[in-house]
């Protein structure tokens, strides 16, 4: 029966076969099981299913029972038992949103441990103020490495903070301090020596591209300076104390911090980009545990990631190993890699290249890709693959084409740019991206910076939300927080960008790229059931439809109809996960 339908239309309709199955005699919107409701909530109600807007939902056991009219919820409740909430022209009614890609794990270990760069500091006060308040701490704490993020290369990169200038604030603590967007770091001499870049007499063991995939930028004096960046950066920060850094029990303390702010702004789940940031399990272990104590009020999606500087086979048995993690709330099947490094910074891998002449960061050949997607689907692990520039695009899709298994929806993660026929390919072989709709802006330094250095059909694009929409594309929004701290994290600020293309702070408030803007349906869509599709969750969660979770927000706003500059403006009034209430303004 299936002969005449493509990959893509398999997979649909296995699906919906699936889903028939699940759902086959609830009685349409209804549960047909007897029974009052625990909870009725009425109000301008968006499911996230079609785009149907409905008046009333029943939840019971934490589960949709019905979702309809105001009419038909009636005969769910009981008078004095049955809870009732009436949000009517109070703002909407939603799905939990989801976030397909984020460090929420590395932010708030930062926080703690590490130091923060604010986005506008110069490298005069992280030389003469925040190194050396760093130093002071990780005295006073015993601390045996000092970790941070947030220095910006716009702000940084002509007067570019040395080892030497570490060295002359601390030269016995080994000190990595990452950039904004966690591809480049500042490192003193002694980590250099402890990764092997230099050895204590000052010979240089390491240089230039010596380290895969990334590059030791050198002084004038011919030795490494500290600046790395890529996989030259992750290689050196392997060599700091990363279990003392990161331990099970400071991970579980995050992990309650890591809920508050995800059920604060809105969100019932999430993937985070780098389950073993910190080059151990402890963020797995602590998951695991938190979800077991039944404290864990969202779904997190972890991802095992592989640096080119690796051996392929070994992480990939480590990958499989961390599955013995996984639990109710926490999924553990995704293996992540970088195949290049950001546009804007110059390291995307890019076709044309650049104005300057020079190629991006490219981390993997082709067929190295396509043998890691076969190794990983075999072991029914999904690809995750960080891929900003178009040409880093094709080959992941050429990739996922020859060697992956389309019921994995192996996924590209950030996609600045698309090849025109690669859309295509993308949704005929049910290949899911997660987007940075919050990037679907330009400051005016940005911009002026892109002009001089990308071709001009590259220099005033960016990230194609429209196109995938258009060609029928899984696509879903992450904030990729905290690379992005400086734009919006939470749902609503995503969504104004998303359809204005512009962030409301910004002095350049001309829409970026406004051929590429989407509805508001299509951002609810992203963030609801797509990321629940991204996380093989979108029979359970992702939208309010009978047999699902009661995963749902109360929102202070009405989105759908608001003026689109005030969409930001919109708050959580309530987040529901599994039908209790674990947030309230």
């Amino acid at each position: 029966m299936f002969k005449d339908l493509t990959r893509r239309d398999f997979i649909k309709t296995t699906s919906l076969a699936t889903l028939g199955l699940m759902f086959a005699g609830c009685g349409g919107n209804a549960a047909t099981s007897s029974g009052k409701a625990d909870l009725v909530v009425y109000g301008k109600i968006f499911t996230s299913e079609d785009n149907k807007i409905v008046e009333a939902f029943a939840v019971k056991d934490g589960k949709f029972i019905y979702v309809g009219d105001k009419n038909g919820v009636e005969e769910f409740i009981e008078q004095g038992k049955t809870e009732i909430i009436d949000h009517s022209g109070k703002g909407l009614v939603m799905p939990g949103c989801g976030n397909g890609h984020a460090h929420y794990s590395t932010a708030h270990c930062i926080s703690k441990v590490g130091i923060i760069v604010d986005f506008d500091d110069t490298p005069e006060k992280f030389l003469n103020e925040i190194i050396p308040a760093a130093v002071k701490k990780a005295r006073e704490n015993g601390m045996t490495s000092i970790f941070g993020l947030g220095w910006r290369l716009l702000t940084f990169e002509k007067n570019m903070p040395t080892r030497q200038q570490l060295d002359a604030i601390c030269s016995d603590i080994p000190i990595y301090i990452a950039d904004t967007e966690g591809h480049k770091g500042l490192a003193n001499t002694i980590l250099l020596v402890r990764a092997g870049i230099m050895s204590e007499d000052g010979k240089v063991l390491k240089k230039g591209t010596d380290i895969r995939g990334g590059e030791i930028v050198m002084g004038a004096d011919g030795t490494p300076s500290g600046y790395l960046t890529e996989q030259a950066g992750t290689y050196a920060r392997s060599f700091l104390d990363n279990d003392k850094l990161f331990s099970v029990e400071l991970a579980k303390e995050n992990m309650k911090d890591i809920e508050q702010q995800l059920l604060s702004e809105g969100y019932t789940m999430y993937i985070d980009g780098f389950g073993n940031y910190f080059f151990n399990e402890n963020f797995y272990k602590a998951a695991q545990e938190y979800d077991k104590e039944g404290k864990m009020h969202f779904v997190l999606g972890t991802t095992y990631e592989f640096e080119s500087w690796m051996d392929i086979d070994e992480n990939l048995k480590k990958a499989v190993e961390v599955q013995k993690y996984a639990s109710p709330h926490v999924k553990t099947n995704w293996i992540k890699i970088f195949i290049d490094g950001t546009v804007e910074s110059g390291t995307g891998f890019m076709d044309p290249v650049y104005l300057d002449g020079h190629q991006g960061r490219v981390n993997w050949s082709e067929e190295e890709v396509t043998d890691i997607t076969r190794k990983a689907n075999a072991q029914n692990l999904t690809m995750h693959i960080h891929a900003f520039g178009n040409a880093a695009v094709n080959r992941s899709v050429n990739a996922f084409i020859n060697a992956g298994k389309d019921e994995l929806r192996n996924t590209l993660v950030h996609v600045r740019h698309v090849n025109p026929e690669d859309f295509k390919r993308m949704a005929e072989y049910n290949i899911y991206v997660t987007e940075g709709m919050l990037w679907h802006h330009v400051d005016e330094d940005l911009q002026e910076d892109l002009n001089k250095t990308l071709p001009a059909e590259f220099a005033t694009t960016g990230f194609p939300m429209k196109s995938f929409f258009d060609n029928g594309v899984n696509v879903t929004s992450h904030s990729d927080f905290p690379a992005t701290y400086h734009s919006p994290d939470d749902p609503f600020g995503i969504i104004e960008i998303a359809v204005t293309g512009v962030y409301h702070i910004e002095k350049n408030k001309k829409s970026f790229w406004p051929e590429e803007l989407i509805t508001r349906e299509q951002a609810i869509q992203a963030l609801t059931i797509n990321v629940a599709k991204q996380m093989f969750l979108e029979n359970e969660r992702g939208s309010i439809k009978t047999g699902k979770f009661a995963d749902f927000l109360l929102v202070d706003k009405d989105i759908l109809t608001c003026p689109e500059k005030e969409i930001h403006e919109a708050k959580p009034a309530a987040t529901y996960f599994e039908g209790k209430k674990v947030f309230s303004a």
